[in-house]
């Protein structure tokens, strides 16, 4: 694990690298997640440098004092740019909340990557209001919710709802809270189009979260977008079909670079 200070914190982050000579890929968890997350992504480093990094409050990363909204996305995106720019990373993958900071860095900063993927994740993030009182006042019957079939996962092994239930309490309430109020508030669909690098919406084809129609959007408004959905997965596919994630990544990529 390694640290970079940056805008008054530090954010932490982890670089995988088995001799891959495509370009370095940084990888950014949804809400109540951490970089662990993504410890199946990490199989890809035979090829591509992986990057995967904690947002603020979450993790090992130290927290920001922000707002709900467009604050707290703000300084996400923050964490991100400064772990690109210490990394050298080309292509900027983001699931759920981690969409919307990638979708915020591609349409508000200056960035300069090869392409995106954007999964479990869509140009407008609405949450249930049931879902955000629980999130505020009964945080165990949010993370259940959560955890029931179609959502977080289609159909996961026990270990892993366990695992992934305890990573949630383990980010806690507050950061959880402000993380999906986040995603309440994102909405970019007037300005989703003027997205101008290949990106792949990668849809679980069970996800109630974020269904298969917001990737579709994704794929329609922007001009290089290709849509790939994936079978037997909900919101976390990178976690429940790892094998079919990361093919999926890859073929995107290695089509980008023989275009290029």
């Amino acid at each position: 694990m390694t640290t970079i200070s940056h805008h008054g914190r530090r954010t932490a982050y982890d670089v995988a690298d088995h001799g891959g000579t495509g370009p370095p890929i940084c990888f950014v968890h949804g809400s109540g997640g951490s970089r662990d997350v993504w410890r199946a992504q990490r199989r890809l480093a035979d090829q591509y440098p992986v990057v995967t990094l904690d947002l603020s409050g979450h993790g090992e990363s130290a927290d920001v004092d922000a707002r709900a909204g467009y604050p707290t996305l703000s300084a996400y995106a923050d964490d991100v740019l400064a772990v690109t720019d210490a990394t050298d990373a080309r292509v900027l993958v983001g699931n759920s909340l981690g969409g919307a900071v990638v979708m915020h860095a591609l349409l508000e900063r200056e960035v300069d990557v090869d392409a995106a993927v954007l999964t479990g994740t869509g140009a407008r993030l609405g949450v249930l209001d049931d879902l955000l009182e629980w999130l505020e006042n009964d945080f165990e019957r949010a993370v259940e919710f959560l955890h029931e079939p179609g959502r977080l996962f289609y159909d996961p092994t026990p270990a892993l709802r366990t695992h992934s239930m305890d990573a949630m309490y383990d980010c806690g309430r507050a950061v959880t809270h402000r993380d999906f109020l986040t995603c309440h508030r994102f909405d970019v669909r007037d300005k989703i189009s003027t997205i101008d690098v290949p990106v792949l919406a990668l849809c679980g084809e069970q996800d109630q979260l974020t269904p298969p129609q917001f990737h579709e959007f994704l794929a329609d408004e922007i001009e290089a977008a290709t849509l790939t959905p994936i079978d037997d997965a909900a919101h976390l596919a990178m976690l429940e079909q790892p094998a079919a994630f990361n093919d999926a990544v890859t073929d995107f990529l290695d089509d980008i670079l023989e275009t290029d």
